[in-house]
């Protein structure tokens, strides 16, 4: 049973922060429920007693400050009880079940979701924040409470992180920047996005914070007079039109001045320019009358207009955004909104529970909400790690927003740079798995064009189309590269798959044998010797070079496994290179290996086999890694083409590169990179990647270029 809070340390100090608590609380919640709050609160306080924070007061007060916050939200009671309860499985001996007998499977489930792994061993840091990360929004898609009291959580540490050394304040306050501020924003919930960013970016830069509030400070005396005249002149118009709004003058956050500084290489002054205000009416059709008032009243400036009402931000955002000129020579910014708008805006997601007067209040912060969730779950799928993982979040959370049609008039919402793929992926992941070609406004347009607003894109597919590596250059969206990513690891695995049976074959070859000759047996013991699944995994571990093909070789005729040593080669075959094995064999760059040069193939965890020629210097470096070499030589018709780097010595002179190039295209040598060099004022050095199909077609290719007159010297170039 929890102790009486009489009993409790600094009982006097915690009664008075619960009592407030749950006076906020008595205002929209049921006494037994309040009630409930409070024997969390014993419970919790019971837990964390002898626990202080770096401030040195009681480490409950941190709950119960977290609590509050979410109380001024309205949310539920079981959010608040597991906003109390948030660090007890993480930081004290209290198991899961134990939260769970006691209080339900509801609050053990959000406590869960928001504490940290911190008895799993991670490789590093980095890896271990982005699987906490991963397990938090993975619950925050079974259960959005989850990330309300992780934000409230964060929150409160931020307003309290002055007791941190400088390094972790600002390690913290970078976090906070880059994930939890954007997902507040991804949410809808404005004023608290809005308290991390200036928390996070006083902690992050506090030189620049500091001045940056000075000037703010100072512009604040000379605006003042301009924004009370600018709010009563557009009262009284609204008045005369017999209007009924709300007008307030605002000011920009220190956060969002410091970013368009720095993005639009702004000076203060130009920033502090433009006035904003808001005006909040009773009803949508008012929000336009305004409009029309306010454009009547000032000069609009071109394309400065959106109607977000029409076409709601990717987090449920409404309002009408317009910028004019005013009579005293500067910019304003008007934002026109319901008030129900307005609620949304301030709270997000979060209105769900704050304004239940009103059902209808945050079906559109809801609905996107969920569908953000529902992508959530969808990247994680396809990621392949926790670090990958958060990556495609990263990139999802800065959505600068275009918006574009599909044939059937549907409105996606893509971010800034999005291209073609981006929306056919928007559109299903089949579509974008199967793409060939788009067309915008009913012209055939590359794939990598990128959207404007208000263009209408159409995706072309094919049914035995697969996604292109290169996609990955220029796709922004989180979902078309996290699928793009996931199609790649299959395809890889199959080529690493066919690799790894052919070295396997090879290496038993040496000794005489094949796979059509062991013991069924004989393989599931070495399976389990190697903890390998089946022959699948087994071939895919050997083609990506994370197992040795002798060693597998070796249990498998002798029943044993052996440390990896040298194999017995001169029985073996060289392993042919025929040119299609895919990703899981690579040409090193340092030497442009091609077909008809003498080669060695080199082992390399989790890349394959990368093929060096004889001569590579780079070969010389890993002679004392033996076990690691594979013998090879080219299959005899092999097809394809290949980079070769070749470096000249020309003469200055006109059409030189035209000439050069002209001849290239001419011997079917296709042109991948060029660079030029001037040695002298009568000579350049230009440097070609070309692709060639074999030695003997670099040699013609050679020939004919030494032929030309402007050509001084040339020479194959190996780095």
């Amino acid at each position: 049973m929890a102790r009486p809070i009489s009993e409790l340390p600094d009982a006097r100090h915690e009664t008075f922060r619960i009592r407030h608590l749950c006076e906020t609380l008595d205002e929209y919640l049921e006494p037994e429920q309040v009630a409930e709050v409070y024997q969390a609160y014993l419970f919790g306080a019971e837990a964390h007693d002898g626990q202080h924070r770096l401030s040195g007061e009681p480490y409950i007060t941190h709950p119960i400050a977290v609590a509050r916050i979410l109380a001024e939200l309205h949310v539920d009671h079981l959010s608040i009880m597991a906003a109390i309860l948030h660090d007890v499985i993480e930081d004290t001996e209290i198991p899961k079940e134990r939260v769970e007998k006691r209080f339900g499977k509801d609050v053990a489930e959000l406590v869960d979701g928001v504490s940290k792994l911190t008895h799993i061993h991670f490789e590093n840091k980095a890896e271990a924040q982005a699987e906490n990360f991963r397990k938090m929004m993975l619950a925050m898609t079974r259960d959005i409470r989850v990330i309300l009291i992780k934000l409230a959580d964060r929150l409160h540490n931020m307003r309290t992180l002055g007791v941190m050394r400088p390094d972790k304040r600002r390690r913290i306050a970078r976090e906070t920047l880059d994930i939890y501020a954007p997902i507040a924003n991804r949410l809808g919930m404005n004023n608290v996005r809005l308290e991390l960013e200036d928390l996070g970016f006083s902690a992050m830069y506090p030189w620049r914070s500091r001045i940056l509030d000075e000037g703010l400070r100072k512009a604040r005396g000379n605006r003042k007079e301009i924004v009370t005249k600018i709010e009563e002149t557009i009262k009284t118009r609204l008045e005369q039109e017999a209007l009924n709004g709300q007008v307030i003058g605002r000011e920009k956050h220190l956060y969002s001045i410091y970013k368009k500084m720095r993005e639009k290489h702004l000076a203060f002054s130009e920033v502090m320019d433009v006035y904003a205000f808001r005006i909040i009416v009773d009803s949508v059709d008012a929000c336009y009358r305004v409009l029309g008032v306010i454009h009547n009243l000032y000069t609009p400036v071109p394309g400065r207009f959106k109607d977000y009402i029409a076409i709601p931000k990717a987090n449920g955002y409404q309002s009408l955004h317009t910028v004019l000129m005013s009579p005293y020579g500067v910019a304003i910014e008007v934002q026109i909104r319901t008030g129900d708008m307005h609620k949304v805006s301030e709270a997000g997601i979060a209105a769900h529970w704050l304004y239940k007067t009103n059902e209808n209040i945050s079906n559109n912060a809801q609905m996107r909400a969920r569908q953000w969730l529902h992508e959530l779950l969808e990247m994680q799928q396809n990621a392949g790690n926790s670090i990958e993982f958060l990556e495609h979040v990263k990139i999802d959370l800065f959505p600068d927003e275009v918006y574009v049609l599909t044939p059937h008039g549907e409105i996606k919402v893509l971010p800034r740079g999005a291209t073609a793929v981006d929306f056919a992926y928007a559109v299903h992941t089949d579509v974008g798995n199967q793409c060939v070609a788009a067309k915008i406004d009913r012209r055939l347009m590359p794939l990598r064009t990128v959207l404007l607003n208000g263009q209408t894109v159409e995706i072309v597919t094919s049914k035995g189309a697969q996604p292109n590596p290169a996609w990955l250059d220029f796709v922004t969206t989180a979902k078309a590269r996290s699928n793009i990513r996931a199609f790649l690891k299959n395809l890889h695995k199959e080529e690493a798959t066919i690799l790894g049976m052919r070295l396997l074959n090879k290496s038993l070859a040496a000794h005489g044998s094949g796979l059509d000759n062991m013991a069924e047996e004989q393989v599931q013991q070495v399976l389990n010797e190697f903890n390998f699944e089946n022959m699948e995994q087994m071939f895919s571990e050997i083609g990506f070079g994370n197992q040795m093909a002798m060693v597998i070789a070796r249990a498998l005729m002798s029943g044993e496994s052996e440390a990896a040593g040298e194999s017995d080669k001169t029985a073996a075959r060289p392993l042919a290179i025929k040119g299609t094995e895919g990703t899981v064999v690579t040409y090193a760059k340092c030497c442009r290996p091609i077909p008809g040069d003498p080669i060695l193939g080199f082992v390399t965890s989790g890349r394959g086999i990368v093929i060096h020629t004889e001569d590579c210097k780079n070969v010389a470096e890993y002679r004392n890694r033996p076990e690691k070499w594979i013998d090879v030589k080219w299959e005899q018709d092999i097809e394809g083409e290949f980079p070769i780097d070749i470096r000249m010595l020309v003469h200055n002179q006109r059409g030189v590169l035209a000439t050069i190039a002209a001849t290239l295209s001419e011997m079917e040598a296709n042109i991948e990179n060029v660079s030029i060099e001037e040695r002298d004022g009568l000579h350049s050095t230009l440097s070609f990647t070309v692709s060639v199909k074999h030695r003997q077609h670099l040699a013609r290719v050679m020939r004919r270029l030494r032929s030309l007159d402007m050509v001084s010297r040339i020479h194959r170039l190996k780095r």
